[in-house]
């Protein structure tokens, strides 16, 4: 599956482990902090992580994450509306057809990242 990031240079900072002092460490900018924020925000929805989730194994329409998910129509489309809106899926039509997709490859990094980090034996989380 191509993706609309697969062109864009990578513009990413490392974490810098070495900071000697907080006069060493550069915070991200006021946008920066922004995007983040949002695409926090999306991952932090039980239904758009499951579908954020099921978009990384391929591509679905609405009706087929619907299905799998146990919920409406016009519910998943309102999260893909929000998906599309901070730009962490697209839809591609093929005739009448949409099927949605992730807009970046970044995205299925975060889920590895983050399901490796759950699944530590040290890893706590209380309700």
């Amino acid at each position: 599956m191509r993706l609309a990031s697969d062109n864009v240079a990578k513009t990413s900072k490392k974490v810098n482990l070495m900071a000697k002092s907080t006069d060493d460490i550069q915070l991200p900018t006021t946008i920066e902090l922004e995007k983040s924020v949002q695409l926090f925000k999306a991952f932090g929805d039980q239904t758009r992580y499951k579908i954020l989730f099921l978009l990384t194994e391929r591509s679905l329409s609405v009706n087929e994450i619907a299905k799998t998910i146990g919920i409406s129509q016009s519910a998943i489309s309102h999260q893909l509306k929000l998906l599309r809106q901070t730009g962490l899926v697209r839809g591609i039509r093929s005739g009448q057809k949409v099927n949605y997709q992730l807009s970046d490859r970044h995205i299925i990094t975060i889920f590895e990242q983050v399901r490796a980090h759950v699944s530590e034996k040290n890893t706590n989380y209380s309700n």
